[in-house]
């Protein structure tokens, strides 16, 4: 049966973001939105450090588009001043379980030093590339990114030394860079654990039940794919356990 949310019929668009009012004399920032607490979190944070926000999400071939629903609410709740939504379909040549439906979806845990079959080769590299030049477009000042390195240390392309290379890029790659206004590439999260995020999230008044980070596209979280699984015992380690699955919580309430 296919899901509500497949992603199999795509177009880059943007979304219209009701009832927004645009104040200039505030700086701007892009925030990369998947609709994920992570992602979101970082939106919030850089609402909290006075941007205005221009979201951007990508549909990169991902299994399904339940993600990008998230974002699109998202958006709207983080009252952002626009909302892109970018093809780029990392599918075409596959090599993640994310991006082929081949491969299965691991449900057993993540090991430390390697890296998951869910990394996507290049997709960082990809979602900052066009960041960077929506940055530009739209004269924004920085450019907010939800990655982390804690929990999913294996991952290349979430690690502080990628993001000090990336921008050097930045400060190269451009005609704003070349007049020495490159927007920066911030990741507040970036060494955050799990649990950090999730009190960060709940301080900064981020609806965490409204963000998804489930590998399935469901219309409820599977609660026992990785991802499910690392989000469950956070939220239940924080003291909101109502915000986990029911099989988390069944699991770690448990333990």
């Amino acid at each position: 049966m296919q899901s509500p949310f497949d992603s199999t019929v795509s177009s880059s668009e943007t979304v219209e973001v009701p009832n927004v009012i645009y104040a200039a004399a505030r700086p701007r920032a892009i925030v990369l939105l998947s609709g994920g607490l992570d992602s979101a979190t970082a939106a919030a944070q850089a609402q909290a450090d006075g941007f205005e926000l221009i979201a951007l999400s990508c549909r990169y071939g991902q299994r399904h588009a339940r993600e990008l629903a998230s974002a699109k609410q998202l958006a709207q709740q983080l009252g952002c001043l626009e909302h892109h939504i970018v093809d780029v379909n990392l599918n075409l040549w596959g090599g993640s379980s994310l991006t082929d439906l081949n491969q299965t979806l691991p449900r057993t845990g993540t090991d430390e030093g390697v890296i998951p079959s869910t990394y996507v080769p290049g997709r960082n590299t990809v979602f900052i590339a066009l960041a960077l030049s929506l940055a530009e477009a739209k004269q924004a000042q920085a450019i907010y990114l939800g990655i982390n390195a804690v929990d999913y240390s294996g991952y290349p392309d979430c690690r502080p030394e990628y993001l000090a290379a990336y921008q050097a890029l930045a400060s190269l790659s451009s005609k704003v860079a070349l007049e020495g206004e490159a927007p920066e590439l911030r990741a507040p999260l970036v060494k955050d654990s799990k649990v950090d995020i999730v009190k960060r999230a709940l301080a900064l008044g981020v609806p965490i039940g409204d963000t998804w980070s489930c590998y399935s596209g469901e219309l409820e979280p599977c609660g026992e794919c990785d991802s499910c699984r690392i989000r469950d015992r956070a939220l239940i380690e924080a003291g909101q356990s109502q915000l986990a699955t029911p099989q988390g919580q069944a699991q770690y309430n448990s333990a």
